[in-house]
């Protein structure tokens, strides 16, 4: 049969559930996507396979990303432009250059530049952020009713709290997008402590991770806890406060993350630091894995496909349609802060290869 190789950021992955032989990944830049094959491009050698490619692309790709990645572009290169073909050795007949916004899931140049962002993209962030205050405005009551009960018997989880949380977060996102969950079995035990570890793409994300219904304590800038309902809320529910330019503060979050570690708590890090402005995954800090290996908890790494694509990091007024997938992984244990800094950066950094790989074959497969 024939292998088809797809350039993207550095990985390789066998795909024999769907009919390939092999998928083999290279650097690429921006929105071009090139896609190297044998004699052109050619998905299968067989319509039963063709027709497993196309159920396995239907299973990891979302409508609305489809209707907005239309006006696919190609066209044809000379082997000097494109030297490589990575199952050879030697230099491909010819390569197809696929222009595809997919290359750029996440970032603000995912949907149109801000002048162009369409009105309804307007008036749905308009209703979100409407929605969530006055949901938040209701539910931070009853955290405030319920908040000495809950220092009284349940100090360091605040398991109650979470669940007002994940009502709020849910009620929130249900009217304007779906989120589909895979891997929900290797989430720890809901009393069981660990460290969680995320990619971060979008103001989206908390919403999300919230509606996964763990007690888990973020990281937030001190400067948020200002905020009327919503920073009050987040001081209830044991959010760690950090001041990220201050080393004294960043020593002061670990030690205190540890603490509620020991107590039964359980911790959830953004390692890039902060949302990815160009749709890349950054480099993890290690912070996060250091509070592991020092309390000897598993490190779970999530994956976030589509929150980058709904609400773009840097355009926080506008709300995309769309969908978002979380993937939870199973959990990595050990003592060695970098190798599981690393374990967890790949695991995640293969999840979005795939998920935007899939991605792009589906739009070959409507063209």
């Amino acid at each position: 049969m024939e292998a088809v190789s797809l350039s993207h950021t550095g990985f390789s992955l066998p795909l024999h559930r769907y009919g390939y032989h092999e998928l083999g990944l290279y650097s690429a830049s921006s929105s071009l996507l090139p896609m190297n094959a044998f004699r052109g491009l050619q998905y299968s050698s067989s319509l039963h396979e063709q027709a497993n490619l196309r159920k396995a692309a239907q299973h990891y790709c979302y409508s609305s990303v489809i209707r907005k990645c239309v006006g696919v572009s190609s066209c044809y290169l000379t082997p000097n432009e494109n030297p490589y073909n990575l199952f050879s050795g030697k230099r491909n007949p010819r390569s197809i250059i696929v222009r595809s916004e997919l290359a750029k899931m996440g970032t603000h140049e995912v949907g149109y530049p801000l002048s162009e962002v369409p009105l309804s993209s307007k008036i749905r962030g308009t209703c979100f952020y409407a929605t969530t205050a006055i949901t938040a405005i209701f539910l931070f009551m009853l955290m405030l009713v319920v908040h000495p009960i809950v220092l009284l018997t349940d100090r360091y989880r605040r398991r109650i709290h979470n669940t007002i949380a994940k009502m709020w977060a849910s009620l929130t996102v249900a009217p304007f997008f779906r989120i589909k969950y895979e891997g929900l079995e290797n989430l720890p035990a809901p009393n069981s402590p660990a460290v969680y570890v995320s990619n971060h793409q979008s103001f989206l994300d908390i919403y999300t991770l919230l509606t996964l219904g763990r007690s888990f304590k973020f990281i937030s800038k001190t400067a948020i806890f200002l905020f009327p309902i919503i920073g009050w809320a987040m001081f209830m529910m044991g959010v760690v406060p950090l001041k990220r330019m201050d080393s004294r503060s960043q020593l002061d979050c670990l030690k205190r993350c540890m603490e509620l570690i020991r107590k039964g708590a359980s911790v959830f890090f953004f390692p890039e630091g902060t949302r990815t402005k160009d749709g890349k995954l950054g480099a993890f800090k290690k912070g996060a894995f250091s509070v592991a290996a020092k309390t000897k908890v598993p490190v779970v790494p999530i994956t976030l496909v589509g929150t980058g694509s709904i609400m773009p990091a840097g355009s926080e007024s506008i709300l995309n349609m769309g969908s978002v997938k979380v993937l939870i992984h199973k959990p990595v244990i050990g003592s060695d802060p970098e190798a599981l800094c690393n374990e967890a950066r790949n695991v995640i950094a293969d999840a979005l290869n795939f998920s935007y790989l899939m991605w792009n074959i589906c739009i070959f497969d409507k063209s």
